[in-house]
């Protein structure tokens, strides 16, 4: 009997080490949902007032003007990596500016609402505002790489490959438009029949699109705040190191990001893990940013644009990274701002009655009715079309709109 007790005791551990792990996944969820909601719903709205028709038109080259078009146009568009990244070859594909294009990709991953309301509630507002500054330096250094480095034979050959249409990831639902066309005031737009409508199905597409990531981000973070000790992070990080863990926290932020394969809002738990573990505040807006260069985004560069354009993107936009989380790092230090208690919310399962469960419940229900309004307008057809090849997703019930 007390042979086979010990030969329980590893099982136990490991199920234990497990449930720890799924705690922390658990808790850090049910802290964020209510933010989740409220940001993809205020997103849906948004992209329901822009149309993606034009789009094109507007980052014809790399002027300031441009550039500046471009990232407001992806400050309003879906937060989703791999959406933002076949939008961009798919603008590219129509006449836009390659570097207007990647400045839109930038732009739509890290300066939307949704992402700033999840890191102001796990981290804090002066991440959120970190974010939102580094997002347009990293933006600057790229234009001005390419302006730089980026010749003109391998352009050409990025065109040549993406005009031969290899798929990536979500396709349709970066060509889907159902904005909303009529007439009027914004309140009037979005208060529409089509406006409801475009609100409902740009939430819940975007959830589609993201779930994957959201899911997996939380998991790995759980599984790292269980099983990985702080003095790891310590270590690696260069903890209580002054300068030089400033300096290394932009450079290695990134390298952990490329790895972790979680991409768009779904890096932020195991933002957090790594803040509370002793990642410089540099360091971890350099892990935000770098959801556009993890591993199965850059295998999708090397569908669209080749396998030296991949590598050319990959090395310029790891160098803007860089500079743009240690840049962000050094003027909040400057100002005073710069965060320094590690409280990031990294917690595990527990549910109480409280703000966040009240929170939870009302958004929850607003979610209910929003995914009830896509369903009745044919939305399930729409959720099947979202990896379809461009210009293989149809309309459906005039809602979706080619652009």
């Amino acid at each position: 009997m007390i042979r086979f007790a010990a030969d329980l005791l590893p099982l136990a551990t490991v199920s234990h080490s497990f449930g720890q792990a799924l705690s922390f996944a658990f808790g850090m969820f049910w802290e964020i949902l209510w933010a989740l909601i409220l940001g993809f719903f205020l997103s849906g709205a948004v992209q329901a007032l822009v149309p993606k028709g034009g789009m094109r038109r507007l980052m014809r080259d790399d002027s300031p003007r441009s550039i500046a078009t471009a990232s407001l146009l992806g400050a309003a568009s879906s937060s989703c990596s791999y959406a933002a990244v076949a939008l961009a070859r798919s603008l590219f594909r129509k006449g836009a500016n390659f570097t207007a294009a990647m400045g839109f990709e930038i732009a739509s991953t890290n300066l939307v609402v949704e992402l700033g309301i999840i890191i102001a509630l796990v981290l804090g507002w002066q991440f959120t505002a970190g974010e939102f500054l580094g997002g347009p330096i990293m933006i600057v250094i790229v234009v001005v790489l390419f302006r730089r480095f980026l010749t003109p034979h391998l352009l050409q050959q990025a065109r040549e490959q993406a005009d031969r249409g290899v798929l990536g990831s979500m396709e349709g639902h970066a060509e889907m438009d159902m904005s909303v066309r009529r007439r009027g005031t914004v309140l009037e737009r979005l208060l529409s029949r089509e406006g409801l409508d475009a609100t409902a199905a740009y939430f819940v597409m975007d959830w589609a699109a993201v779930a994957r990531d959201i899911l997996g981000g939380l998991l790995i973070a759980g599984a790292v705040a269980a099983w990985v000790p702080d003095s790891f992070w310590q270590s690696l990080f260069l903890d209580h190191h002054g300068a030089l863990s400033t300096i290394w926290g932009p450079l290695i932020g990134p390298l952990v990001a490329v790895i972790s394969f979680v991409c768009s809002v779904g890096n932020v738990p195991l933002a957090a893990v790594l803040w509370n573990g002793g990642i410089s505040f540099g360091g971890v807006l350099s892990f935000i940013i770098a959801d556009l260069i993890i591993l199965p985004i850059l295998n999708i560069y090397r569908k669209y644009y080749g396998l030296r354009m991949a590598a050319f993107i990959a090395v310029t936009f790891y160098t803007a990274m860089v500079i743009a989380g240690l840049l962000v790092d050094l003027i909040f230090t400057a100002i005073g701002i710069n965060p320094t208690v590690r409280d990031a919310k990294v917690v595990q399962a527990s549910v109480h009655w409280n703000y966040t469960t009240v929170l939870n419940i009302i958004f929850l229900s607003l979610a209910a009715l929003l995914a009830y309004r896509f369903i009745r307008n044919d939305g399930i057809a729409m959720l099947r079309a979202m990896n379809k090849p461009t210009g293989e997703s149809e309309p459906h019930h005039g809602m979706a709109h080619s652009s």
